[in-house]
């Protein structure tokens, strides 16, 4: 198994990037708050889990260990399979996933994409005893330190992210300064996961 890759990133886009470790390009599947960690050109580790089809062998990157444990165990969900946990960890992170699920908030999980009443249900059902010592759990692994939170520096950043995820800057930065401008407390994070759905409705 793939457990982790250090390696010059070589590509990104919107759901995956390419890290090169001796010679070799890995394509990696990730959520946009993990993507938005990476630079191309620059060196970086990644957690990973790789996921065996018969049509495919699939690289999934986190970029902490609270992330990964979690997309594990979503899969242990019945009828929840690895896409649905990217989904579900591109809108919540692994604590507030499990403060959900934890707190029975069946309509907070319907909010991810794929998830309707009944797969929320069934979350709850299957995972809130699971969970319900997860939430406080830190994660085993930060790959990269916390980022500042003053709003400028975070515009800048997210705004760096949406273009490495090949959005023009002429349409990522007015999405960007228009969120924080709505929530200027907004972590990097939680304003990237708001400028990608203000960009979808576009």
């Amino acid at each position: 198994m793939i457990a982790s890759l250090r390696g010059t990133v070589i590509g990104i886009e919107l759901d995956h990037a390419v890290i090169e470790c001796a010679g070799v390009g890995y394509r990696v599947e990730a959520t946009p708050a993990t993507l938005a960690t990476l630079r191309r050109g620059e060196e970086s580790m990644i957690l990973t889990s790789l996921i065996v089809r018969e049509d495919a062998h699939i690289l999934h990157g986190f970029s902490s260990g609270e992330d990964r444990a979690m997309f594990h165990l979503l899969q242990s969900v019945t009828g929840l399979g690895p896409r649905l946990a990217v989904a579900s960890l591109s809108v919540f992170d692994a604590g507030d996933l499990s403060r959900a699920i934890a707190g029975e908030d069946s309509k907070a999980l319907q909010r991810i994409p794929g998830v309707g009443k009944r797969m929320a249900e069934r979350l709850i059902l299957e995972l809130k005893d699971k969970v319900a010592a997860f939430v406080p759990a830190q994660p085993e692994s930060v790959l990269t330190p916390p980022l500042p939170t003053g709003a400028a520096v975070v515009a800048e950043q997210v705004t760096d992210a949406l273009i490495g995820l090949g959005f023009p800057d002429r349409v990522a930065q007015p999405v960007v300064e228009g969120v924080l401008a709505e929530n200027p407390g907004l972590d990097t994070a939680a304003a990237l996961r708001a400028a990608l759905t203000g960009l979808g409705r576009k």
